[in-house]
């Protein structure tokens, strides 16, 4: 992302208002008892106002079918009330969504949310990807991370996300650099560095690196505090170069340090995956002092965007 794109959409100050879309967390924990009440709030935040519109063509011209579908009078779309949104990915009933948003607001583990919910790992596990594909799209540079250069736009088909990120293979490795400013923190994919070009840094102008396990991150370089990736077994780990510096010396931000050890417990996170968490990161630490449950829910009720074009 350019430094004139951020001059001209800079960061806005930071929010001191807890609750968003009218609700608080002790309303959503009251909603999740019964899956019709659960039904109502999601169906409340989808269509803001009762307005209900084709999620295909934008129309509005509907007439309603059994089961609850709609079908637009226009493109002849039929459509249930939550297609083409975040929400309509992962199989759960409404109640669960409610549930799963509270716990992962308290940073519970997939594995932990499995047991509370009474669900499957993989069940589980693709709803919280779900739900981190749904903050990662709201991010300011959404469009870029959905490109090439990550691949993550090509499990977006048709308003579906059609699979998960797979923890294998020699996809692209990205880089991103961490850039903390006044309370606020934005990460970065640097378009054009490698993985190897970072080692080259490293071993060659000693720039500092520290590793844990696949995940690396440098000294501040240029105007990041920061770079970080997440590799995978290709990469040449054993030419990293030691370069001692003492801690006084270190100018880590305190978003790094935060970052780092929680990247460090999801314990070997993919290349494809880890934008997906880097992105939750930074969405936890910009809205932290805040509930993240409603804004979360209102993430998942948007509509999931239409990267086909992208990957055709």
């Amino acid at each position: 992302m350019s430094a004139a794109w951020r001059r001209e959409h800079p960061l806005p100050a930071p929010c001191r208002m807890r609750y968003t879309c009218g609700m608080n967390p002790t309303e959503i924990v009251q909603a999740s008892s019964s899956e019709e009440a659960a039904r109502k709030l999601l169906l409340d935040i989808c269509w803001a106002g009762g307005r209900r519109f084709c999620p295909r063509c934008g129309g509005d011209r509907l007439y309603g079918l059994s089961g609850g579908r709609h079908r637009c009078a226009g493109c002849k779309y039929t459509f249930q009330d939550f297609a083409g949104r975040w929400i309509n990915n992962g199989g759960l009933p409404a109640d669960a969504w409610l549930r799963l948003v509270t716990l992962f607001a308290a940073e519970a583990t997939a594995h932990q949310m499995a047991g509370e919910l009474g669900l499957s790992y993989n069940a589980t596990y693709k709803a919280v990807t779900t739900l981190r594909f749904a903050i990662l799209a709201h991010a300011p540079d959404a469009r870029q991370l959905l490109g090439p250069e990550t691949g993550l736009g090509a499990y977006l088909k048709g308003r579906k996300l059609t699979g998960l990120p797979s923890s294998h293979g020699r996809g692209p490795v990205p880089v991103f650099g961490i850039l903390e400013r006044n309370g606020w923190v934005f990460i970065d994919l640097v378009s054009g560095l490698s993985a190897e070009t970072v080692f080259h840094f490293n071993h060659s102008f000693h720039l500092r690196i520290e590793r844990a396990g696949y995940l690396v991150h440098t000294a501040p370089y240029r105007q990041y505090d920061a770079l970080v990736l997440s590799g995978d077994d290709s990469l040449p780990y054993e030419y990293i170069r030691k370069v001692e510096t003492p801690p006084s010396q270190r100018r880590e931000g305190v978003f790094t340090r935060y970052a780092v050890e929680r990247i460090k417990a999801f314990k070997g996170v993919s290349p494809q995956r880890f934008p997906l968490y880097l992105k939750e990161l930074e969405f936890r630490y910009n809205h932290r002092g805040e509930a993240l449950e409603p804004l979360l829910l209102r993430y998942l009720c948007d509509m999931v965007p239409d990267m086909e074009f992208r990957h055709p």
